[in-house]
């Protein structure tokens, strides 16, 4: 039983971790942390293998909060620069505005980004993101469509100071 265990997370492992780990380099914008963090998720689920129904969801899931955390740190460390001043120097103020999609989407309430990060960065369709996250299918079209709308009014803002 052990060994069709093992040969059943090889074989997942092998199907899920290369799509898994670019979806986490688009997120992190950096190989090793991408990586990392795959790999983290794959730590978890096989902690959990016996209780986990959906793998590839679960990887996901984790994969997401995983990156949010990242981001959250990365958020942490750009405060501690500015408060000890050397972000003055090292870039110019008027990058507040940054119009990154990516940075966008790290702004938005985890409500509004779990589903974003699952449906278009994943390309998992509704009803597949509605079962990870708990929520019917009408709630994640629901949410999503706020989060479009949240994106395309920060773009526009960001767009008009730039010009």
């Amino acid at each position: 039983m052990k060994r069709s265990r093992e040969k059943a997370a090889a074989e997942l492992f092998a199907a899920l971790y290369p799509r898994l780990a670019g979806w986490c380099r688009r997120l992190v914008d950096d190989d090793e942390t991408a990586h990392e963090i795959a790999s983290e998720a794959f730590t978890r689920l096989w902690a959990r293998w016996t209780s986990v129904a959906e793998p590839r969801g679960f990887l996901y899931v984790t994969a997401a909060n995983l990156v949010r955390d990242h981001w959250r740190k990365l958020e942490r460390e750009r405060r501690a620069v500015r408060r000890a001043g050397v972000e003055a120097a090292v870039r110019p103020p008027a990058e507040q505005a940054d119009p990154s999609v990516r940075l966008l989407v790290q702004g938005l309430p985890e409500r509004l980004r779990t589903p974003i990060l699952l449906h278009y960065y994943a390309d998992m369709p509704i009803r597949e993101v509605a079962v990870l996250t708990g929520r019917r299918e009408g709630t994640v079209k629901a949410d999503l469509h706020a989060a479009r709308e949240l994106l395309r009014a920060h773009l526009r803002r960001s767009l008009d100071h730039t010009l």
